[in-house]
């Protein structure tokens, strides 16, 4: 949600980590990072072309994961390969309103 917002406010870069991974280890219970992966399938997916290929990004986050199980975040690298890439199949959906 805060990525889509700064989207629509004209922000175009963003930062991220594979499988979410980091963060300030003074700040206790914060949240991290953002995945990587989703913030690529979400842009990707409403039609914005970040120019990362979410099919070699999925084994990094991967990797990520098994090194460190216990700080990694994020949904997409959870969801079946087959579903994930089968949605940019179908086209983007746009930006939501």
């Amino acid at each position: 949600a805060n990525a889509l917002a700064a989207y629509r406010s004209g922000v175009r870069v963003f930062d991220g980590a594979a499988a979410g991974l980091g963060g300030c280890p003074f700040a206790p219970g914060a949240s991290g990072n953002t995945a990587s992966e989703d913030l690529v399938f979400a842009f990707e997916h409403m039609g914005v072309s970040t120019g990362i290929d979410i099919e070699k990004l999925l084994p990094a986050a991967d990797l990520a994961f098994a090194v460190a199980p216990e700080q990694a975040a994020g949904r997409i690298r959870t969801v079946p390969r087959s579903r994930v890439l089968s949605g940019f199949a179908h086209g983007a959906h746009g930006i939501p309103a």
